[in-house]
């Protein structure tokens, strides 16, 4: 938790340290993802791994250079259904805040728009449901809070709009995933599975 805590600081210094002639801007973004969560295949089952998320952001463009900084605070919300080895099934629903801060660098394709490159790291907090249970004995449970990075592109359209596509890596396990297995009517054994679970992801921008 220090070292997440510590990187997410990091991040934001170089954001507030941006030149006081960086030219900035306040908007609000939003759009669609598509989780794709990484568990054990040979005892989970995944399907319908769709979610959403809105929030304000804020960016600091350096256009002599093209370089710029943008941060924003996302309520993100994602679903997937999970079958147990026993056909049980649960949706788990991850609820969370989560804060990214990229790096951007711009080519301009004229006065109207430009292609957008970025890359950053991203920290988030869960603030909802953590605990999932298939049963008494398994379940699928969450953390407290994980670390991320994003890498992707966009176009820039009027200086006000922009339509990205990113792809949302996890650094380490996003939950803990525990089933009670039993094989050929042997007594039931402990099957514990980590979960990363990264994310792509379509969204639009408007910065005022």
């Amino acid at each position: 938790m220090k070292k997440i805590l510590t990187l997410a600081l990091l991040a934001a210094g170089l954001f507030f340290a941006a030149p006081a002639d960086a030219q900035v801007k306040f908007g609000v973004k939003g759009g669609l993802n598509v989780t794709d969560m990484h568990l054990n295949s040979e005892v989970f089952d995944k399907s319908n791994q769709a979610g959403w998320y809105i929030g304000p952001t804020v960016k600091a463009s350096l256009p002599v250079t093209g370089l710029g900084v943008d941060i924003a605070a996302l309520y993100d919300y994602r679903s997937a259904k999970v079958t147990d080895p026993s056909n049980e099934e649960v949706k788990v629903k991850q609820q969370s805040i989560n804060v990214p801060l990229n790096l951007r660098y711009g080519i301009g394709l004229g006065s109207l728009a430009s292609i957008i490159f970025h890359a950053g790291p991203q920290i988030g907090f869960n603030v909802g449901d953590k605990n999932f249970k298939w049963t008494d004995t398994s379940n699928y449970a969450l953390k407290k809070s994980n670390f991320s990075v994003n890498v992707g592109l966009g176009v820039s359209i009027a200086k006000h709009f922009e339509l990205t596509g990113n792809y949302n890596i996890a650094c380490g396990k996003t939950a803990d995933a525990t089933v009670l297995k039993t094989v050929q009517n042997v007594a039931g054994t402990a099957v514990k599975s980590k979960s990363r679970n990264n994310s792509w992801q379509i969204g639009v921008a408007y910065y005022f």
